[in-house]
C-alpha cells in the first residue's frame, strides 16, 4: 500500500510539473506580445503539384542525360504557361473534414464565397468530404453553403473516400454528382437523441433538482429532473419532424431515391450505396482528380484560420490535464487489480 501511494504521488508530481511548465510558457508568450487571429485564403495549383511529383520520380529512375532533357522541357512548358492562359476549364477543390459541430463550416463559407466570385459557366467545384455527422443545425448550415454553389448553376461534385453519414450525407446529397470509394460509408438518414438521466442518483443522495420554465414545452426530457411519458412523446415528435425535414432535403436533390428504403437510419458501403442510388459512381477522389488533370486546371482552395498562440496552447493544456486525470485514475485502478 505504501509503495502504491509513493508511486502515485511521484506520478502526480511529474504531471503537475508538466502542467506548470506549460502555464509558464503561455504566460511568457502573453508577455512577449499578442498576435491576433489571422485568416488567409490559400490556393494551390494541383496540376503543378502532380507534375512536380512525377518529375521527381522520373528524375530518380532516368539517366542523367534523360533527366536533364526532361527538366529543360519542363522549364520551357512552365514558362509558356506563365505567359499565356491555358484556356482550359477550372476545377476548384475544397476539403471538408467534419466533426460533431461541423466546425469546418467557418472555413467552408469563405471558400464558397471566394469561388463564386470567380467561377464561370465552364468551371466546377469538387468537395472531398469526410463527415460522420453531428448537430442538425450545424450540418444544415454546411449543406446550405454547398447549396449556394448549386443555386449559381455551378456543377458541384462530392467525393466520399471514407464516410458521409447522417449530417455528412445531408451535405453530400446537395451535389450534382456523388462519387464514392467502394468501401466508403454513406447514408444514415435518421435522427438520434441520447440523454443520460441522473434523477435517481440525485434522489438517493437527497439532492433536489428545481427547474422553472415558462412555456409548456420549453423543456421536455431533462438530464436531472424526472422525465414523464409526455416528455418522451414530445421529444419523439420533435425528432420525427427533424427526420421529415432531412428526407425532404435529400429528396430535393436526389429525386430518384426510394426514401422509404434508405431513410431508415441505416448506412451502406459504397457498392451497396451505388445500388440504392445514394451515390452515382464508384471512384476515389485520387482517381477523379487524376483523370480531370488531363484537360482541366485544378486549384485547391482553403481558408486557413490560425488561432493565437495563447489559445492554441491553452487548448493543449486542457487536453493535457484531462489525460493526466485519466491516466491517474487508470494507474490507481491497475494497482488494485490482482497480479
Amino acid at each position: 500500500m505504501l509503495e502504491f501511494f509513493a508511486d502515485y504521488g511521484l506520478f502526480l508530481l511529474k504531471a503537475l510539473t508538466i502542467v506548470v511548465a506549460i502555464i509558464v510558457v503561455i504566460s511568457f508568450a502573453a508577455m512577449t506580445g499578442r498576435k491576433a487571429q489571422s485568416e488567409v485564403l490559400e490556393v494551390e495549383d494541383l496540376n503543378k503539384k502532380y507534375r512536380s511529383v512525377a518529375d521527381a520520380l522520373r528524375k530518380a529512375v532516368s539517366t542523367r542525360g534523360e533527366a536533364k532533357k526532361a527538366a529543360k522541357q519542363r522549364k520551357a512548358e512552365d514558362k509558356k504557361r506563365a505567359k499565356e492562359p491555358s484556356g482550359r476549364p477550372r476545377s476548384f477543390v475544397v476539403d471538408f473534414k467534419g466533426d460533431l459541430k461541423a466546425s469546418a463550416v467557418a472555413s467552408l463559407r469563405e471558400e464558397v464565397s471566394a469561388i463564386l466570385e470567380v467561377a464561370s459557366e465552364d468551371d466546377e467545384v469538387i468537395v472531398r468530404l469526410e463527415n460522420h455527422g453531428g448537430l442538425v443545425h450545424e450540418h444544415g448550415l454546411a449543406a446550405s453553403q454547398l447549396a449556394r454553389i448549386r443555386d449559381r448553376d455551378v456543377p458541384l461534385i462530392i467525393c466520399v473516400d471514407k464516410v458521409a453519414a447522417s449530417g455528412g450525407y445531408l451535405m453530400a446529397c446537395v451535389a450534382s454528382k456523388v462519387y464514392a470509394a467502394p468501401f466508403a460509408i454513406l447514408g444514415s438518414i435518421g435522427v438520434l437523441a441520447q440523454i443520460p438521466n441522473f434523477n435517481r442518483m440525485l434522489d438517493s443522495h437527497g439532492v433536489d433538482f428545481e427547474e422553472v420554465t415558462a412555456g409548456r414545452y420549453k423543456r421536455t426530457v431533462t438530464m436531472f429532473g424526472k422525465n414523464t411519458d409526455e416528455d418522451r412523446a414530445k421529444l419523439k415528435e420533435e425528432l420525427e419532424d427533424v427526420h421529415q425535414l432531412f428526407q425532404e432535403a435529400v429528396a430535393k436533390y436526389r429525386q430518384d431515391l426510394d426514401l422509404a428504403k434508405v431513410a431508415t437510419g441505416e448506412h451502406w458501403y459504397g457498392t451497396r450505396a451505388l445500388e440504392l442510388g445514394l451515390a452515382d459512381e464508384l471512384l476515389t477522389s485520387d482517381e477523379l482528380l487524376g483523370a480531370k488533370a488531363a484537360d482541366r486546371d485544378l486549384y485547391k482552395v482553403a481558408w486557413k484560420i490560425r488561432q493565437p498562440l495563447q489559445k492554441r496552447m491553452m487548448a493543449n493544456v486542457e487536453s493535457a490535464i484531462e489525460k493526466v486525470a485519466e491516466a491517474g485514475w487508470r494507474r490507481k485502478l491497475e494497482s488494485r487489480l490482482p497480479r
